[in-house]
This record gives structure tokens, C-alpha cells and sequence, in this order.
């Protein structure tokens, strides 16, 4: 059974239960177990309830939730595989529904959900509903259609609401709500209730080593040098957000993208180039306190070797920083003896020097992690405290929780085998195998320290591990996609099962841990006192970690990183059992870039929900911003049908009922904000699988419609040709619609890549190639999707509606129906039209004059002339026909031959 809810958490569930609204949390205060508590009274049939913007681990998880706990009526997943027909028989059967959003729209305009009898629906996550054009389409027919039922949103990311202008009012506004609940961590009642029951709390801010404080000053160095190079090309991005605290944080990329992806095809390689040094640099950074120096190092030179290759560095590894960067993570590995770097400094060749290079012998290093070290004396003292303890209940549990798989990898073998066995491991299976010199070093430091070179041993085992093989296998060295956060297992640990093996003599039989967990997460190393290490991020299950935290109950928490929300997860978990005991141990590298970034992310959260109380305290909220009356405007439609014409003059003074205006619609196009413009403008929106085009404005028009970007990508791959082809065969009017942000500066290419010849690379080119191909085809350029709605009403006005089965019958299959015509076959068709002389004014007459193009080779230049009406396009047209070849004389001879 799960726990009961705090006390706050219970005043959070009445208010919200009480009056519709949305509610901000602070991160890691359990709004999941909030929303369970909603799903437990709505689990019944009497009452249909829709649950938006959840993921498929997390449905899974709030069912067995709900399955543990005794509720009968579970929630069921309506997706793609539930039949349209059978849909409608579920939704009345009542109870949570998780639905796909692209479903429940299509359902609510084909009316095949009883939208009457909704009881309401919740919204997970809902600081994304400014973003997520369906779910807000989905709120908007349902409040259309039902005036009665609630709407509950929740989310704990108050960051998202911090940028941009009167954000949490616009999502608001979205959801059709009018209360706004903030629940930050230092409310009142929150820190009553977390005070009362607070872990013993031990901080070990542990010192980093000389090299590692050296090497962390190059890269904050070198990070400083392009961020002033990146503002020096591009003045227009903002000062404030390209500081160097603010590169440290999580969303940093985040920022970079929204102000960069809409201009990337125009940006400059040198731009580019900046933007992905920073990338790296980011990950350097947590490379040198998340990983062991032998990682790291293996990580510098791989990136030096790309670098190198590709040329795409914008220069910073020419540095004096980088140098020094470079010495550092060496020497916290290796080190070269004076005496023979005194006899390398010698009058020496070149020659002389590249072979003495290969035979000088380095003596290893191998510097420990300091936080290795604190670890290890932390499991000490636990063991020692679990020893003497009085209890009779047994010894404390542990949970060691690392930032993500390849950290947990790497503590599980520091504590089965010690941080020596560790490293000697790591520098055998990289360093030393592409590396002469080091193999060298490796052989008799190894042994002088009794390490030496493991043999292979017929009696070892495989580690016993609770998850997947490819946690503990890793790779001989890491590559640029490693290195840029793609990588999977322990870095550097082997590459084979034999090699695996070849490591494990003396090691002896480990008890397999059986935990009760679905979480493939997890790491095992002791079966007594049980001790789990769990990766804090990139676990397929969002719920993992609670998963084991209830499942192991531990008396000991080591907090090998922080994460702002586990942490006040941890408070919750005490919280709810006020006597047992809970210690946790925070281990922190004191004056690092690791400890910037969690006192960051504090202040920046503590900074948001301010922002959010002054907000709430001037906001205006309209007494009908619910929507339960008719007068909220978010509702109207603009019902004036687009076949009505301007003049509206006719016999008797009316104007008679138009047919209601339609638009058939790409079931691929729910994921833009287009139908739901479309929609409120009147327009009834008819959902379709279409194979050729997006919009079928009219039973002759054709619209496909093109980002920025997926113009140039499909430019590019020529999925555009065949889009443009298909739409002229099969409609008299293709349209290509463009649509970009009025808002940023907009071009195809960068000024500095403008030519005034046609280029195969260059994507203006391209796109006039494109029109010269297909003279028929109309592009419009529009700046935003409300002026394409506005423009799709004008186009349709006084026309035709269009007829959605015969839209959704044309494949590339299917019979030619457009112009192209009925009449003739489109291979022909395309062809003559390449003709020199054949235009789209003169080919319907040229058409008659000859039946196949055997016959028009066959025509006179005269009758020619007489069909085309022009005496020179007859010329260039006859010429093409009857010309010959001018074949090379070597290839006329191998043709006789």
C-alpha cells in the first residue's frame, strides 16, 4: 500500500479538488503522487476521466500503483490499436483513460467520444501546454462541447514559467483555468511538515586534487574565449544568457537552440564550430568530476584525434589553456622520470627523438578519485555502525545513488575490487594497449605494485549484476559520439566477454541480489547489509528510482551526486516514516563547477516561484475564463462560411445557407497549431491519412506545407521532388507553403554564401530549379500559422468544398485525376513537357496534333510551327527531335566493336 499523504500534500489534493486550477510544485515534492490520489477517486465507472501528456512508463507505473492498491476499476490505453469503431464503446465505459493526444483530437472533431459525458480531464506536465498545440486543441473541443466538466493541471518545473512574457497566464489561459496553486519548497506549511521529520544529514565537501583544480580553470578559461567570440558573431543574442555561470546549467543547450535553430542553415562555420565547442567543453567539465582520471584523459586525447581529423575545432586547442589542460590530465595518470626527459632535451634528431620517445619508460600515476576515497570511508563507518548496533531488526540497508550508468558501473567495481584493481584495469584496456610506451610503464609498475597483468582464470565468475550486461561492458577508448553523452556502460572497462573474464582471478563468488523490481536500473554489490548503487538520471522508467527506494528501504543514503529533486524526494520518504531512522551522506566537490551548478539550480527555482507570487499578485483573470459560459472569446469560432462570395446582392435581399466550409486534413498535421487555427476560424476540420499533400483546401487544391528547416532537408534529400510531382499530377493547383518566424531575421543561406550561378549545393538553387520544373507550382511564403490560416480562407472563398474520400483515395498508385489530365499519361506528359519549345501555354495544341511521341518525332518543323503558333519554339522543338548525337570518335569505334 502506499503512503498515506503529508499533511500538505493533503491540503494540496482539497484545494485543487475543490476549484479547478493549476499547480506549480517545487521539483521533487511528489505531484505524481498527487495526481494518484486524483486517479484513486475517479477510478470508477460513473465517471469518464482523460489523463493528458503522460508517458508510457508512467501509465504503466500509475496502474500497478493503483493495482496494489485494491482499485478495481483500472485505467486503460486507448492508442492506435483500439479500432475506431470499438473507441466509442470504451469511453463509455467510464473510469482513467490515458489517450494518445493525435486520437482524442480526432475523436473530438468526428464527434466518436461522448463528450457529454466527460467528467473531466488532468494534465500531467502542464508547463508544457504552451508548446504542445494538440493538448491545448484538446482542452479547447472539450470545453466547447462540455460546459460542466473540470480541468486539473499540474507541474513541477516552476523554471519554465521564468522566461518569456505573462508565460503562466498564456498557459492558463490555455487550460481554462483561473486559480493558480504554488507549492514552493520554503511555503509554510511544506517546511512544517518536512522540519518535523528531517534526516540526519551528513555534507562531505570534498577537496578536487591540484591537476583537477588546474584542469577545471583551463576549461572555464577556454569556455570564457568562445562565448566572447560567439557574442562577437552574433551581437543579437543576449549578453545576460551567454555567461559563463549560465553554461554550466542544464539548460544551457536549451537556450543556445532557441535562439540559434531557427537561423542555423544561415549561420557561418565558424558560429557553428563555437556552438559545439561549447557542447564539448560542457562535457569535459563533467567528465573531470563524475569520472576517474584514466576516463578523462582517454576522452582528451580521443577528442584531440577528431579534432584534428575532422577540422571542425574553431581553434581553442591552439590555446595556452588547453596546453595546460592538456599537461594536467597526463600527469594525473603518468608521469615521465626527469632524468630522461633531461636526456630527451639532449642535441637529438628528429629521428633520434621519435624512437627514444617509444623506449622511454613512464611510471604510472593513476590519481584517485577524491571522491573514491570519501565513499570508501563512508561504506566503512556504515559497516562499523551497523556492527555495533543494538538493533535486532538487522543490519541497515544502503542506497548509493550516482548520476547516471556509467558512474554506477564504475563505483560497483570500485567497491567489489578497490580503486587500484580499478584503475590498473582502465589504463590496461586503453592507454596501454594504443600506446607503446605506456604498455611498457604499465608492466612494471603494475607488478612492482603487485598488481601486475591479471591472468586468464578458469574459476572466475561474471560479476553478479541485477541489470542488463551492457552496464558493465564498455569500449577500449572513447569515440566523439561517447564522448557527446550517446555512450552506454563503463567507459573504457573491455570490449569482450574474454577480456571480462581474463579480470575476475581472486575474486571470488558473489551472492546474487533478488530484488522485487520491474527497474532494470539497478546495480547490486552486497547481499548483506543489502547494498543497491541506482543511476539518478537515464533509467527508461521515470519511477525507478522510487521503485527502489521503497523496495529497499534504506537506513543509509549516499548521495554520490546531488539532484535537487531526489533530494526533496528523500524528505518525503522520512517524512512518511517518523520512526525509522534515515541518514544520508552528501558528497560534493567544495568550489567546483559541480557545486555552482546545484547552487544554481536551487536559485534559480527559488527565483521562478518569486516570480511566479508576484505574478499571481497582479494578475487579471476574467470571470469567464473557465469557459463554462458562452462568453469566453477562446471559444468562438468565426462561423461566415469561406465559399460565400462578396457580393451579397441577390433576388429578395438574402443570401442563401452556404454548405458548412471544410478543410481536409493530414492526420500528420495534428502535431502543428494549424488545424486548431484552422478550426476556430470556422473551418471544420476533416481528419485524413493523405499520401499526397497536407491541406486539401478545395477538389483542386493541394497544399503541402514546409517548415524552414524541413523545407531545406527535404530540398535536399529530393523527398521534395516527388511531393511536387505527385501534387502536380494529381491536382490542377499545387501549392508549396512556407512558413517561418516573423520575429528573427529570415534567409535560405547566409549573405556570405549568396552566388550568382546555380549551384547543386546552394539551396536557393535548388528551390528555383524546383519552380522551373514545375511551372504550375504556387509557393507561399507565410510568417506565421495564423497567416496561413487567414490566407487558407481566402483561398477557398467562393470555391468548392473539397471531398475527403476522394483525397484520401489518391496514392501514387492511383490513376492520374488532375490536369495532367485524365486524358493523358503522366510518363509522356512529363516528358514532352521537357521538351525545348514546349511550354504550358502551347502544349494542349501540340498534344492534339500528334498521339504519341512516335508521331510528333514523326510532324514537319512546318506543321510544327502551325501547332505551336511560334516559328522558333517549332525550330528548337525540331532541332531537338532530329538532331544527332555528337558521340566522340573512341566511343563510336566501341559501339562498332
Amino acid at each position: 500500500m502506499a503512503a498515506p499523504l503529508l499533511e500538505f500534500e493533503t491540503e494540496m489534493f482539497l484545494s485543487l479538488f475543490e476549484s479547478d486550477g493549476l499547480l506549480v510544485a517545487a521539483e521533487g515534492l511528489g505531484i505524481d503522487r498527487l495526481l494518484l490520489q486524483f486517479m484513486r477517486v475517479y477510478s470508477e465507472e460513473g465517471s469518464l476521466v482523460l489523463l493528458l501528456n503522460t508517458s508510457t512508463p508512467e501509465q504503466e507505473y500509475f496502474t500497478e500503483q493503483l493495482r496494489v492498491e485494491g482499485v478495481s476499476h483500472l485505467p486503460r490505453t486507448v492508442t492506435s490499436d483500439v479500432q475506431s469503431a470499438e473507441r466509442y464503446n470504451v469511453y463509455s465505459e467510464g473510469g482513467v483513460l490515458f489517450v494518445t493526444s493525435r486520437i482524442l483530437v480526432v475523436d473530438f472533431l468526428t464527434d466518436r467520444i461522448p463528450a457529454h459525458l466527460i467528467s473531466g480531464i488532468l494534465v500531467y506536465r502542464a508547463h508544457k501546454i504552451i508548446e504542445s498545440c494538440q493538448e491545448a486543441f484538446i482542452l479547447r473541443l472539450f470545453r466547447q462541447k462540455n460546459k460542466t466538466g473540470f480541468i486539473k493541471a499540474f507541474t513541477d518545473k516552476a523554471t519554465a514559467f521564468s522566461s518569456g512574457f505573462c508565460q503562466v497566464e498564456r498557459v492558463m489561459r490555455n487550460l481554462f483555468v483561473k486559480k493558480l496553486y504554488l507549492w514552493p519548497r520554503f511555503q509554510a506549511s511544506v517546511k512544517a511538515a518536512l522540519d518535523r521529520h528531517k534526516p540526519e544529514v551528513v555534507e562531505l565537501h570534498v577537496s578536487l586534487t591540484p591537476a583537477m583544480k588546474a584542469i577545471q580553470s583551463s576549461i572555464l578559461d577556454i569556455m570564457g574565449a568562445c562565448l566572447k567570440e560567439l557574442k562577437r558573431y552574433n551581437p543579437s543574442l543576449e549578453a545576460e544568457d551567454l555567461s559563463l555561470e549560465n553554461t554550466l546549467g542544464n539548460a544551457f543547450e536549451k537556450m543556445i537552440r532557441h535562439y540559434l535553430d531557427p537561423l542555423w542553415h544561415q549561420l557561418g562555420a565558424k558560429t557553428k564550430a563555437l556552438v559545439q565547442d561549447l557542447k564539448v567543453l560542457r562535457v569535459l567539465l563533467l567528465y573531470l568530476t563524475q569520472y576517474d582520471c584514466v576516463t578523462f584523459l582517454n576522452l582528451l586525447e580521443s577528442l584531440r584525434c577528431s579534432q584534428k581529423s575532422f577540422g571542425s575545432n574553431s581553434g581553442w586547442l591552439f590555446l595556452d589553456s588547453s596546453t595546460s589542460m592538456f599537461v594536467n590530465a597526463r600527469s594525473r595518470v603518468y608521469r615521465i622520470p626527469d632524468s630522461k626527459k633531461k636526456l630527451r632535451l639532449g642535441g637529438e634528431t628528429e629521428k633520434q627523438k621519435s624512437s627514444s620517445a617509444s623506449e622511454v619508460q613512464r611510471e604510472l600515476v593513476l590519481e584517485k578519485s577524491p571522491k573514491w576515497e570519501v565513499l570508501t570511508e563512508v561504506l566503512k563507518e556504515i559497516e562499523e555502525e551497523n556492527r555495533s548496533s543494538e538493533h535486532g531488526s538487522g543490519a541497515g540497508r544502503v542506497l548509493i545513488c550516482a548520476s547516471d550508468d556509467r558512474t554506477c558501473a564504475q563505483l560497483q567495481q570500485l567497491i567489489k575490487h578497490g580503486s587500484d584493481w580499478l584503475l590498473n584495469r582502465l589504463y590496461a584496456r586503453t592507454v596501454a594497449k594504443r600506446d607503446p610506451a605506456a604498455a611498457a610503464a604499465y608492466d612494471l609498475d603494475s607488478h612492482r605494485k603487485g598488481g601486475g597483468r591479471l591472468k586468464k582464470s578458469t574459476k572466475g565468475k561474471e560479476p553478479a549484476k541485477t541489470k542488463s550486461t551492457k552496464a558493465s561492458k564498455g569500449r577500449p577508448s572513447l569515440t566523439l559520439t561517447q564522448m557527446m553523452g550517446k555512450e552506454s556502460g563503463a567507459a573504457g572497462m573491455g570490449s569482450s566477454e574474454d577480456e571480462d573474464a581474463q579480470m575476475e582471478e581472486d575474486e571470488g563468488e558473489e551472492e546474487q541480489l533478488k530484488l522485487n523490481l520491474s527497474s532494470d536500473a539497478y546495480y547490486g554489490v552486497l547481499k548483506e547489509p543489502l547494498t543497491v548503487i541506482h543511476p539518478l538520471k537515464g533509467c527508461t522508467d521515470p519511477h525507478s528510482l522510487t521503485r527502489v527506494l521503497h523496495e529497499v528501504e534504506p537506513s543509509f543514503v549516499v548521495l554520490y551526486d546531488a539532484e535537487v529533486s531526489f533530494v526533496r524526494q528523500l524528505e518525503i520518504y522520512k517524512a512518511n516514516r517518523p520512526g525509522k531512522p534515515l541518514r544520508v551522506y552528501f558528497l560534493i566537490y567544495g568550489g567546483s563547477t559541480e557545486e555552482q551548478k546545484y547552487l544554481t539550480a536551487l536559485a534559480k527555482e527559488k527565483k521562478a516561484f518569486e516570480h511566479l507570487i508576484r505574478e499571481k499578485a497582479t494578475m487579471v483573470i476574467p470571470e469567464e475564463r473557465e469557459g463554462r459560459e458562452d462568453t469566453n472569446l477562446d471559444l468562438a469560432r468565426n462561423l461566415e462560411p469561406a465559399n460565400a462570395t462578396t457580393n451579397t446582392r441577390r433576388a429578395g435581399g438574402q443570401e442563401p445557407p452556404g454548405e458548412p466550409s471544410r478543410v481536409v486534413v493530414d492526420m500528420r498535421e495534428f502535431r502543428s497549431e494549424l488545424p486548431a487555427l484552422l478550426h476556430r476560424r470556422g473551418l471544420d476540420i476533416e481528419p485524413v491519412t493523405l499520401e499526397v499533400g497536407d491541406y486539401i483546401l478545395t477538389p483542386d487544391t493541394c497544399v503541402e506545407r514546409k517548415s524552414v528547416s524541413d523545407l531545406i532537408g527535404s530540398l535536399q534529400s529530393g523527398r521534395l521532388y516527388t511531393q511536387c510531382l505527385s501534387m502536380t499530377r494529381y491536382y490542377r493547383k499545387p501549392v508549396l507553403l512556407i512558413e517561418f518566424d516573423p520575429a528573427k531575421p529570415f534567409s535560405l543561406t547566409a549573405r556570405s554564401d549568396f552566388r550568382s550561378e546555380i549551384s547543386s549545393n546552394d539551396v536557393s538553387s535548388k528551390l528555383t530549379l524546383l519552380t522551373l520544373h514545375f511551372p504550375r507550382l504556387r509557393i507561399l511564403w507565410c510568417p506565421s500559422p495564423h497567416a496561413t490560416a487567414e490566407l487558407f480562407l481566402d483561398l477557398k472563398r467562393g470555391r468548392p468544398e473539397p471531398d475527403a474520400s476522394a483525397a484520401q483515395a489518391v496514392t501514387a498508385e492511383s490513376d492520374v485525376v488532375g490536369e495532367s489530365a485524365a486524358l493523358y499519361n503522366p510518363g509522356p506528359y512529363d516528358f514532352l513537357m521537357k521538351m525545348p519549345g514546349v511550354n504550358a501555354k502551347n502544349f494542349r495544341a501540340l498534344m492534339k496534333s500528334a498521339a504519341s511521341l512516335a508521331e510528333l518525332a514523326a510532324l514537319s518543323q512546318e506543321r510544327l510551327e502551325e501547332s505551336l503558333g511560334n516559328a522558333s519554339n517549332a525550330k528548337a522543338l525540331y532541332e531537338f527531335l532530329h538532331s544527332e548525337a555528337d558521340v566522340p570518335a573512341h566511343l563510336q569505334r566501341a559501339k562498332l566493336t
